[in-house]
């Protein structure tokens, strides 16, 4: 049966919708209220903004211009108990409100560190768009959360759950997995700042700042490394070898050295450019010859080498999906017991003593995949940890930032969970 028929006799058996608190109204956010708005046994209860004409343009998409907007969790609470929508710029009291499962939407670690902890600690199931916080403390996250007897999942719509889904698929059919991934959808300029990109951001109606994590190749990065921690397989290699490739010769590009591809060895993550995006894929080969044969007779190439691939991921519209299977199935679409790889802070420029880092998409630093192993071993500093920290020892562009180099900001709570996490042993692989 259909999620669309099961939410409905679900709400119906409660005796009413399953209540969702929406925190971050931008480009994700509104794709996310509006699909969610629109289907049946789902209540858009609260939107949570720090802009409160973003919160009145989402609540219009679903023809809605009654809104009770307070900053008070009593008045919010008795509005979201009789039905009414609500806005709020107040994302600290989510947690406090009678919702059911809470959209964590801003793409900023450290503020969805604190919406995410906060919410799975009082009991509410929490999916998030946020995969550069879970890719920092994600394998935290998911124990706070089997702690409380709730879910916390990475929302279907971005690469890494859709090539989970391929790669399951694939160790299903008994295949061996070679490589999966992705194919990069932006021009890869790694030194890009939000002001090289403005102008492009303009023409797309996006912030400059998550175009530019797009550009500087911080996104593909966290997308894989948020792949390898939720399918246990290994990254290719630092930064990994992004090579150009297409729908047709993905088998031939992901195959080993030996037999003229790039991998020195299966069971890895890489992406690559060129047609492939904007979709994700799974090469895979089988130990079988009737298996390999068949294959070849469903037109799947003549072998050893096979390509799995997905033409699309459609984020915000298909995102809902791990809405629902929270919701019925009671279970997670991605999440990471440990961390096989991080995403480790490059230069983008020359840093002196009292400088500033601005982030993810900023000016300062941009992402750059690592095993996670070697990134402990070399003192490495996970990017998700790095806004607003202050460089203590200089450091020139192109370089990796170690905690040397920084003094992270004292208050940031993804900082201390970070430090918890890596107490209870659950960031790296026993």
């Amino acid at each position: 049966m259909s999620y669309s028929s099961r939410l409905r006799e679900h709400a119906q058996k409660i005796g009413r919708d399953t209540r969702i608190a929406l925190v971050g109204a931008g480009q994700m956010g509104r794709g996310f209220g509006n699909q969610l708005g629109h289907m049946d046994g789902i209540s858009l209860s609260v939107v949570i903004d720090i802009d409160p004409e973003r919160i009145k343009i989402v609540y219009a998409d679903l023809g809605i211009t009654d809104i009770v907007f307070s900053d008070d969790k009593a008045v919010l609470s008795k509005a979201i108990l009789e039905g009414k929508s609500t806005g709020t710029s107040n994302s600290e009291i989510v947690s406090e409100l009678p919702v059911d499962l809470v959209v964590e939407g801003t793409g900023i670690p450290d503020i969805g560190a604190r919406i995410t902890h906060s919410s799975l600690k009082a009991k509410k199931d929490v999916v998030v768009l946020n995969v550069e916080m879970d890719v920092t403390i994600g394998p935290l996250l998911h124990k706070i959360a089997q702690d409380n007897g709730v879910i916390y999942a990475v929302c279907h719509g971005d690469e890494p759950v859709e090539a989970k889904v391929l790669v399951d698929y694939a160790r299903d059919l008994n295949f061996e997995i070679v490589c999966a991934g992705k194919g990069k959808n932006n021009p890869f300029e790694p030194l890009s700042n939000p002001d090289s990109v403005k102008e492009t951001a303009i023409k797309k109606k996006m912030n400059p700042k998550m175009l530019c994590s797009f550009t500087d190749g911080s996104k593909t990065m966290t997308e894989m490394v948020a792949l390898a921690n939720t399918t246990g397989l290994q990254l290719s290699k630092r930064g990994m070898n992004g090579p150009a490739s297409s729908v047709k010769t993905l088998q031939d590009t992901f195959a080993l050295q030996a037999d003229g591809g790039v991998l020195d060895r299966p069971g890895v993550v890489d992406y690559c450019t060129g047609d492939v995006a904007p979709g994700v894929f799974v090469v895979v080969r089988h130990k079988d010859p009737y298996i390999a044969h068949e294959m070849s007779y469903l037109s799947m190439g003549p072998g050893p080498y096979f390509a799995l691939y997905r033409p699309f991921h459609l984020a915000s519209i298909e995102a809902p999906i791990t809405v629902y299977r929270a919701i019925l199935d009671r279970e997670s679409s991605l999440f990471a017991p440990h961390l096989n790889a991080e995403v480790i802070s490059m230069t983008k420029k020359d840093l002196a003593v009292g400088d500033v880092i601005d982030g993810i998409g900023g000016y300062t630093v941009r992402g750059y995949a690592d095993n996670a192993l070697d990134a402990k071993r070399e003192n490495l500093v996970p990017i998700g940890l790095i806004a607003g920290a202050k460089i203590i020892k200089a450091i020139g562009v192109g370089e990796l930032l170690t905690y040397n180099h920084v003094e992270l900001k004292a208050d940031s709570l993804i900082v201390k969970l970070r430090r918890e996490q890596d107490q209870l042993g659950l960031t790296y692989a026993s």
